[in-house]
């Protein structure tokens, strides 16, 4: 239905972006498989994918052969448009993923990201002038078209008029495509004056998945631009048809919803992208800051501020969103942060965008708050990438078929690896013990578990499905596990599986010390979260800064350092311990002789081979389908 409805689409997004770590990370299914499926359903309108430049489908900088590796490999998938941005409008990155794009034989969309108001002559950096340039480097460097990404819905109409009239003016034949989210409301209004200004082709959304901090609705717009000189040549009655099956699928994923139930301008306040919105309010729920989600909103403001106000998109926002956090559970505002900044363990993406690991921002980094977070650690100059050695492809590829045998990896499972080693590594955990038919579950029986006398019908192949109907679920026993009674096509089975939930609910959770915020030594938790690395022991000297352990909670890492020079007399946790804000992590004995001096770095994330994680999982863009639509007449003009 789709291939036929949209026909007349500039193009589907439909990959890229943060679908891919969601796939592998939520879903536990291959990316690269859904990709091929979605090309052999729709073969006729052009697939287009969101590429972060120089951190493809990550959060953070790779070698330079892994991105062009990757690129050549979602062409070969099916990708068809690459529209190439960087999180910090950097222009070594962008040029260097549209490189990567045209080696692969796809068209390059150069993107500018629009951030503040260009409208707002008090607003001094990113001017109608800041984003000519940038489009003049851009197309000087070859790009197919040019993308405008506005990813928090900043781009009101009147700056779309002149944002666009000024690039159709100076560039009559470059192809010109604008993306908006609705967070403001202003959505549709924008891209109707985006396309009457001379825009080729503007994001929508299909009505159901539509507004909010979602896409502008595709109804709205198809609607009003019939019978027009801009008419799209969608038949808005059949537009409807996907809208309703969208809409059925959406209320399966209603637990998800972060229950935005109204447009907001507060939007041009806090300047959040409408992709990271949700995530981010779902993020600080868990943390325990659910209740005070409007700070979070002002810190992301003030967080901004603090880094200099840039550019806000994965993996730019990640940053941004984490400090705004880190702000609220340790009650800073954007003046003591920069005061104790000496003293505090900063989160992992805030230290790696002060050391310039996701590139540079346009007016530079803040001091003399980088000086303080770094600490002495050491800075990259220009494009990460540049200074990175290439990674060995065959040795990683070697080393997941020892591991996981050759009829299980694929040159693709090695590029998943190589952006997503955790991730990848905890996708092939669930496949080799689910297998890939996980796949095939219906989706409320992926989400929620069957009641009892409850059936479900899984179809493996087609022509071929088996029945599967939960009976019963025996006694918890001691060891935490409980016995399922089940039928899989009227046989009946039973199976042995641990029940996380009643161990929670037991109180099976270590009761620990807290930290005594009166002696500096006394290392705790700055946040709630899991323990995925310890990285001292026990009568070992450390500096001031040294890294002691490091933090993960929804996706947000935070390295946690020792605030004093001393000799560790207690380490009070073991990795994938769970703790609470203010347990205690470490004590550091400042009587003890002095340590040694800073000589390196823990954990450098650009050193190959490094047992840390490359990708710093965080915040991603708005991952669902969109559509763009094309107005006939300008192209054919054009």
């Amino acid at each position: 239905a789709t291939s036929a409805i949209l026909a007349n689409a500039g193009s589907l997004e439909m990959w890229g972006g943060a679908t891919f770590d969601v796939a592998l990370r939520f879903l536990h299914e291959c990316p690269w498989r859904r990709l091929e499926q979605l090309r052999e359903l729709i073969p006729n309108i052009p697939f287009q994918m969101l590429l972060r430049g120089a951190n493809a489908v990550g959060y953070t900088s790779y070698p330079d052969n892994v991105v062009d590796e990757f690129c050549r490999q979602a062409r070969a998938g099916g990708v068809d448009i690459f529209r190439v941005f960087d999180s910090l409008n950097y222009i070594d990155n962008l040029k260097f993923g549209i490189d990567s794009v045209r080696a692969a034989g796809a068209i390059a969309e150069g993107t500018i990201c629009y951030s503040g108001d260009l409208t707002d002559p008090s607003r001094k950096k990113y001017t109608l002038d800041y984003y000519m340039d940038l489009a003049d480097q851009l197309v000087d460097h070859g790009i197919h078209s040019l993308g405008i990404k506005d990813m928090a819905g900043l781009l009101k109409p009147r700056a779309a008029t002149e944002l666009v009239g000024a690039l159709r003016a100076k560039y009559p034949d470059l192809v010109i495509h604008v993306h908006t989210h609705d967070s403001a409301g202003t959505g549709v209004a924008t891209q109707i004056a985006a396309a009457q200004a001379g825009a080729d082709i503007v994001d929508v959304a299909i009505d159901s998945m539509s507004g909010l901090t979602s896409q502008p609705s595709m109804g709205a717009i198809v609607n009003s631009l019939a019978g027009t000189a801009l008419d799209t040549g969608i038949n808005p009655r059949h537009m409807l048809l996907l809208s309703n099956y969208w809409e059925a699928t959406r209320e399966l994923y209603a637990p998800f919803e972060s229950n935005m139930k109204y447009c907001s301008s507060d939007v041009y306040q806090h300047e959040m992208p409408g992709g990271q919105y949700t995530n981010l309010k779902f993020q600080a729920a868990s943390l325990g800051l659910g209740d005070s989600w409007g700070k979070v909103q002002q810190s992301y403001a003030a967080a901004n501020r603090a880094l200099g106000d840039i550019v806000k998109v994965t993996p730019s926002s990640k940053v941004v969103g984490d400090l705004a956090q880190f702000m609220v559970q340790n009650d800073l505002d954007e003046h003591s942060l920069v005061e104790k900044a000496d003293t505090l363990s900063f989160p992992a993406s805030v230290v790696e965008f002060m050391q310039g690991y996701i590139g540079q921002p346009s007016f530079g980094f803040p001091e003399p708050l980088r000086t303080k977070i770094l600490k002495g650690r050491p800075t990259i100059e220009g494009r990460p990438g540049a200074s990175m050695p290439p990674m060995e492809l065959d040795n990683l590829e070697a080393r997941l078929v020892d591991r996981y045998g050759r009829q299980n990896i694929t040159q693709r499972d090695v590029l998943s690896a190589a952006l997503y080693p955790k991730v990848f590594e905890e996708y092939q955990a669930h496949v080799l013990r689910y297998s890939d038919l996980i796949e095939k579950l219906p989706t409320r029986a992926f989400l929620v578990p069957l009641k009892e006398d409850e059936e479900v019908e899984i179809e493996l192949s087609k022509g071929v499905s088996t029945h599967i109907k939960l009976k019963a679920a025996g006694e918890l026993q001691d060891s935490g596990k409980r016995e399922v009674y089940f039928e899989a096509n009227g046989v009946p089975r039973v199976v042995e599986v641990i029940d996380k939930r009643s161990m929670e609910a037991l109180g099976k959770k270590a009761i620990r010390e807290k930290a005594d915020i009166g002696v500096l030594g006394s290392v705790g938790a700055p946040m709630a979260g899991t323990v995925i690395e310890v990285s001292v022991k026990a009568g070992q000297a450390v500096h001031a800064g040294q890294q002691l352990a490091v933090l993960s909670a929804m996706k947000m890492e935070t390295a946690v350092c020792a605030p004093i020079a001393g000799v560790v007399t207690q380490v009070a946790v073991v990795k994938q311990d769970n703790l609470d804000a203010g347990d205690l992590i470490v004590f550091v004995d400042a009587a003890a002789p002095a340590a040694p001096p800073l000589t390196s770095i823990d954990n450098d994330p650009l050193e190959v081979g490094s047992d840390s994680d490359a990708s710093r999982p965080g915040t991603p863009d708005n991952g669902a389908a969109a559509a763009a639509v094309q107005p006939e007449s300008v192209v054919a003009k054009r």
